[in-house]
């Protein structure tokens, strides 16, 4: 079940899950994404807290002015979550953007953290990656019913093979809502001018050096095209005692119940008590 609260910046309804209890994770979703990304893995987790929020104008969050739709703002609101459920530190799990996120939270409010797990994400993207999303952010797939887009996903999925036809369905009832006039995408449409905004990516390492200190650990799709093989050798590098998942028969990103990913995740946790 969905709760909300309402950002203290700008009033915006924000909706989040909480379920579980023990290590409290917040686990945060990709660009275009949804706390319902973690189906997949939510039943795998014992003694943990699973806080999934959806970001402003995504899922079941309402939609905010687009200038609002940037990492740092959605790293407040992470920040303002937190304090709404009255947790001073927490686990971050995040599957890119939300990598990207946790990241900055470790440059920002490190206090705040306990460690990070990041989902196919690191301080370079790849430009193939980037103008991948370009051609699809904002826009309502020609896809008319769920089973036609889970087929046309599992033949245009970058990295991806071996996925069964259920799973790929299960993934695309996370993307999409269905309408009488067809599919429809399951966030403001106004995120792609966020995205066309956003200019050229800046230098990231000083915040992956941030997270110096925290338990942290990396799942890494094979067949990424945002995180590249030469990024992930310079993440392990220079933290030699970062957990590390190559997952073969993925790309971005992987859906982390992947046997590999589970054993990762689970070290981790580990880690973090």
């Amino acid at each position: 079940m969905a709760h909300r609260f309402f950002s203290a910046e700008d009033g915006t309804r924000l909706a989040y899950r909480d379920e579980g209890a023990g290590l409290p994770i917040v686990a945060l979703a990709g660009l275009t994404r949804n706390g319902d990304d973690f189906n997949f893995l939510a039943p795998h987790l014992d003694g943990v807290r699973l806080i999934r929020p959806d970001y402003r104008g995504r899922g079941r969050s309402a939609r905010a002015d687009w200038h609002s739709y940037t990492i740092e703002h959605e790293a407040r609101d992470v920040l303002a979550l937190m304090d709404h459920l009255g947790i001073g530190r927490a686990a971050i799990l995040g599957t890119s953007r939300g990598g990207l996120i946790a990241m900055l939270l470790a440059a920002t409010a490190k206090d705040r953290l306990m460690g990070v797990c990041l989902n196919d994400i690191g301080p370079v993207i790849d430009p193939a990656g980037l103008a991948s999303i370009e051609a699809y952010i904002g826009r309502n797939p020609a896809a008319k019913t769920f089973e036609e887009a889970a087929k046309a996903r599992a033949k245009t999925a970058v990295g991806f093979r071996n996925v069964p036809p259920e799973r790929w369905l299960a993934d695309v009832k996370n993307l999409f809502v269905e309408t009488p006039d067809g599919l429809a995408i399951n966030y403001d449409p106004a995120l792609r001018e966020a995205f066309l905004a956003g200019g050229e990516v800046p230098d990231l390492w000083p915040l992956f050096d941030a997270l110096e200190g925290l338990p942290l650990a990396l799942i890494h799709g094979a067949g990424s095209d945002i995180l590249s093989e030469a990024t992930a050798r310079e993440m392990r590098a220079r933290r030699p005692d970062m957990r590390y998942a190559r997952l073969e028969d993925r790309g971005h990103v992987p859906w982390l119940d992947e046997p590999e990913a589970l054993a990762t995740i689970r070290a981790w946790i580990g880690d973090l008590t």
